[in-house]
Formats: structure tokens, sequence, C-alpha cells
């Protein structure tokens, strides 16, 4: 494909970001496990829900706002998390939030990010979410939710889907993952030099690409080696709902579990009192093969219909209409991780507010099309069998 223009889609966004980060990062953002089949599925089966099109009603205006945790939302968008998110632009997560506060809608910063939460939460003064993983030095885990609600984090998006980590192909080809040898050292500054811009922009002039929130914790932390082994050890294949628990004696805002699949853990998810949860399948990065999240949502939507949880979806959402059928099939919003990182790559803070707009347009655009003026009012009804 060749380069845009002018960016109109997700493709537009990703063909521009290619050709501006890095080999290496690029992949790491962009693919997924083992033969990424559930990559594509996510993808592929938003493209099979149907909505149904009625005409001559009065769609001169339409409302497509919404509250998330009783804060309100231009739509029912936010910012996923993105590790290395930071990478992609100059202080990408700090472009990122910004962006999404002018808009109108929450950003999630995650605990693998370049810039820190201090760093973050100067730079704008709406409040974000936080991403945090289980680690075994609860400690650190103390400590970094003291950061974030000394921060004032207006929710903890808590990701229980990494029990271990995938095996991602992508990041053994470009060497993202392998054992540092000169092979690969020379193989990422070939992938740098053959960048200039972003080697001036984004890595000289914008200072030094470490994990920002870890760099206390994670020894040589600008090195891509030392933080995988720093997250073997650290990640705990051991963690139970005894655990969510815990979390939730030590953080008195908003719990949003990150990576459920199947009803049972809905139910739970719902009966240990947390917030909400996100139907998701980490973006097709962890268990390959398993259900896209289209077609899980409405499972997962139906197990705690009327118990008063925040049901947001992610995964292969990649236009405003998408968002749509999300809400159709029983969503409260989405999030959304690798379009806001490739419109940051491409334009940076610019970038994603632009693709926020295209995002809202479409919305409206598909709204009306549909004969409705309320997303709220949005259900299955709204759906083809």
């Amino acid at each position: 494909m060749s380069k845009p223009l002018v960016p109109a889609s997700f493709e537009d966004w990703r063909t521009i970001a290619k050709a501006r980060v890095p080999s290496f990062l690029f992949g790491f953002v962009d693919g997924g496990s083992f033969d990424e089949d559930t990559l594509r599925e996510n993808v592929a089966a938003w493209r099979r829900v149907r909505l149904r099109q009625y005409v001559l009603r009065d769609v001169s205006a339409t409302d497509i706002g919404t509250r998330f945790f009783g804060r309100p939302a231009t739509m029912p968008l936010a910012l996923a998390p993105v590790g290395l998110g930071g990478s992609l632009g100059r202080r990408g997560e700090v472009q990122a939030a910004r962006a999404a506060a002018a808009f109108g809608v929450p950003f999630t910063l995650c605990t693998p990010a370049i810039c820190s939460i201090e760093e973050v939460r100067a730079a704008t003064s709406t409040p974000f979410w936080f991403q945090l993983y289980m680690l075994r030095d609860r400690g650190i885990v103390r400590e970094l939710l003291q950061r974030a609600r000394a921060a004032q984090c207006s929710a903890l998006v808590f990701t229980v889907d990494l029990a271990r980590v995938s095996i991602r192909r992508s990041d053994i080809r470009h060497g993202m993952t392998s054992a540092p040898s000169t092979r690969t050292a020379l193989a990422r500054v070939k992938a740098v030099l053959a960048r200039p811009n972003w080697l001036w922009n984004v890595a000289l002039k914008g200072g030094p690409l470490v994990f920002g929130n870890l760099k206390e914790y994670v020894p040589k932390a600008t090195r891509l080696e030392d933080f995988k082994a720093w997250v073997d050890a650290q990640f705990d294949p051991s963690v139970n709902w005894q655990d969510i628990e815990w979390l939730r004696t030590q953080w008195d805002g908003p719990i949003i579990l990150k990576g459920l699949l199947e009803a049972e853990d809905a139910r739970l998810a719902a009966d240990i009192g947390v917030q909400g949860f996100v139907v998701s399948n980490h973006g097709g990065r962890q268990l390959d093969g398993t259900a896209p999240t289209a077609e899980a949502l409405p499972r997962l939507a139906g197990a705690v219909a009327g118990r008063g949880l925040t049901v947001l979806v992610d995964g292969g959402i990649r236009c405003g209409h998408d968002l749509i059928k999300a809400r159709a099939l029983g969503a409260d919003g989405v999030l959304a991780g690798r379009p806001w990182a490739y419109a940051m790559a491409a334009g940076g803070e610019a970038g994603v507010h632009q693709w926020l707009t295209h995002m809202e347009a479409e919305l409206r655009n598909t709204l009306g099309l549909m004969g409705q003026t309320r997303l709220a009012d949005v259900g299955p009804d709204q759906l083809l069998p």
C-alpha cells in the first residue's frame, strides 16, 4: 500500500507508522502470538456483524456521549494501554494523554510505559487510567498503586491474562526477545539508522527511552533483554481470584479487570466486587486460537446483565462503526490500542487527535445512516441475525 496523502483509515495510519519507526518496534506493536489467527479473527469478527438500516427518520442530531465511572466522555472509547507506546513518538504517552484529554476520552497508561505516571500527570490536568500487572514482589505493586493514587488516576485497569507471556514470533524474528548477540544488536542499529527522523526526534531529542514506571526496580532498564528477564522473573503465574480480593484492599477507586473471555469469569468478577471488565484476548498477543472478542462479548455481557458492571471490549477495533457494533453486542464502551499507537507514530499528538476526530465522525455518520439518533438506544435489535 502506498503512503496516503491524508490518512483516512486504520490501514492508512498503519502504513505511515511502518515507514516512520524502526522495524523491530513496528513489529512489536503490530504482531500477535503464534500463527496470529486470533489477531486476524479479532478484525474479521467485527466485519461479520451486520447492521440494520432504517430510513426517513430525523437524524439531524446525534448523541454519542457516555460516562465511564461517573466521568463524562465524548464517546464510548478509551485509549488502551500499549507497551513501549512512548517510543513511537517523542514522549509518546504524554502526547497521547494530552490528545485524549483534549478530546474528552480516557487514556490508559501501562506499567511498561516509557513515560512515568508522574510525567504524564504533570503534562495533563485530566485524570487518566493506570494499567497494572500482579507481580511476585507485592511491595512493588503497592508502590505503583500509591504512585497512581498520588497522581489521581481515576481507574485501575488490572490485566489478568498474562499468567505466562505467550510466544510472539514477530518479536523473535525482529530480535526483540532473542538472547543478546552481536547479530541482533547490529540488526537493531541498522533498523534505527533506516529511520533517521525517528532517531533524531524520538531517540535523541525525546529524552531517555527507559521504562519510566519501572526504572527504580529494573536494573539497566534501557535494555530490552534486561526488562524481559525482569518480567519473566516477576510475572506471577500463581495469581488467582484471592489476589483480586487483596487488590481491592489496596485500591479504593474503580477496578477494571482486563482479559476476560468466559462467562464464568465475568460472573466471578461481579461476585468479587470489581466495577468493570474488558472482554479481551490481549489484542491477539496471548492465547492464539481463542475466541475473537466480538464473538465472546455477548456471552460475557449477558452473564452480568443487571449487576451494574461496566463492560468494555478491545481487540480488532478499527473504525467508528465498530463502536456501534460493540454497543449493540452489549458493551458500554471500547478500548483501542494499535490505532492510537499508529496515529502517534504517524503524527504525534496531532495525529492521535485527528484519529479520534475520524472515529467520532464515523460513529455519528454510521448512527445516522442506521436511522438512529442516540447511541445509548442501540442494542441487539439493530443487528441483523
